[in-house]
């Protein structure tokens, strides 16, 4: 569970707060949403050292960082408790940078997986309800295009599997994926007659000739 606050002098009383377990545990129990509470053994909350994070994200977070595990003993599940008075227009992005950190953090342990990370935000600011999306997706100039890219496998191109005769239909890229598909083959003669096609049609320049 990673507790961040950001370092400035309004927050030295929310940070002294949360930085006691005790504390810490009632306020994930009180605003954690349910289905995820449910998730978490909250008498297992340990603090990690939080050396992990990038210089130029550590203006915004303090070094408190809490852990708790699965109720199943499996794992970890981190919250990002972030303390704001002023809202930002693209707080979610930041705290969402702050997760994927916190995930690398993760890996870099040993562990195998990514950990769940659950950025929260505590907000007290003057202007009320708070303004802006939570939602990092929804600070893209296009939210129904980067739903899409988010939420779902990247495109993969896997050479492997394209038919050698429907790579020499791909113009300019044809040379280049013929020859790394075949790449691990002891003899390339076979490729020849096809290599020499392809160089035919003019596709490939001088540069990516010497390249290859």
């Amino acid at each position: 569970m990673t507790i961040s606050t950001t370092s400035t002098p309004h927050d030295a009383v929310f940070k002294s707060f949360l930085r006691h377990p005790d504390t810490a545990r009632d306020f994930i129990d009180i605003h954690l949403p349910a289905p995820l509470r449910k998730l978490c053994d909250l008498t297992t909350l340990k603090l990690e050292p939080n050396s992990f994070i990038d210089e130029d994200l550590r203006q915004y977070y303090s070094d408190l960082l809490w852990s708790v595990k699965t109720q199943e003993g499996v794992g970890y599940i981190y919250v990002v408790i972030e303390h704001q008075s002023k809202p930002e227009e693209l707080m979610a992005f930041r705290m969402m940078r702050y997760s994927i950190a916190a995930m690398q953090n993760h890996l870099d342990a040993g562990y195998k997986e990514l950990p769940l990370v659950l950025p929260m935000l505590f907000y007290h600011g003057c202007r009320s309800p708070y303004p802006y999306s939570l939602c990092w997706l929804d600070e893209f100039a296009e939210p129904a295009i980067a739903r899409k890219i988010y939420s779902s496998a990247f495109p993969l191109v896997d050479i492997t599997v394209v038919p050698d005769d429907e790579i020499m239909q791909h113009r300019k890229m044809a040379l280049l994926e013929l020859i790394q598909k075949h790449i691990r083959q002891r003899d390339l003669l076979g490729l020849v007659d096809q290599i020499v096609s392809l160089l035919v049609t003019g596709n490939t320049n001088d540069r990516q000739l010497k390249a290859l």
